[in-house]
């Protein structure tokens, strides 16, 4: 019997793939909202291949909830080897298929990743997305620090974390 959703999303969790910052990133690309406090970053880095420019590998951060962590992570798996092109034309539903088809609740989740992908590969952004080198002994700013720095009550952020109501415990 074929896994359902609930159980590829809970494995997904259990056992995320590329989950964390990438030093030397050739690209980032950040989405979301520190006001709803769905935020996705990513993180990608070239190689050349049949003199193309591929990506080697993408890694992510992701304030959200349990199904966007899920689809981020399968999302990462499935563009390494592609084109910068062949990974733009890829679809949010294209980027969560190794999950299942996801209820229409949660295709937000989906649509979070496509977007910080489309973030960090857009054209105009791909030679300057990499953040500046970080000065000796500073750390370059997480996604906590960037999502921090939008509020207006001093840097202080409140994250609630959620149950995503598609997974049953």
């Amino acid at each position: 019997m074929e896994p359902s959703l609930e159980q590829r999303i809970e494995e997904a969790i259990r056992n995320p793939q590329n989950l964390g910052e990438m030093e030397g990133a050739d690209a980032v690309g950040t989405v979301g909202s520190p006001d709803c406090g769905d935020m996705l970053r990513m993180w990608v880095k070239f190689r050349e291949q049949d003199g193309k420019k591929v990506i080697d590998r993408a890694t992510f951060q992701s304030f959200g909830c349990q199904t966007a962590i899920a689809v981020a992570s399968v999302a990462t798996e499935l563009i390494a080897g592609k084109t910068i092109e062949e990974a733009m034309a890829m679809s949010g539903q294209e980027l969560a298929a190794p999950l299942g088809a996801l209820p229409p609740m949660k295709i937000h989740c989906a649509q979070l990743v496509e977007g910080a992908l489309r973030s960090a590969l857009a054209p105009e952004q791909a030679q300057a997305a990499a953040p500046a080198p970080a000065a000796e002994g500073i750390p370059s700013p997480t996604l906590f620090d960037q999502l921090s720095q939008g509020q207006s009550n001093q840097g202080k952020v409140k994250i609630v974390l959620k149950k995503d109501s598609t997974i049953q415990p």
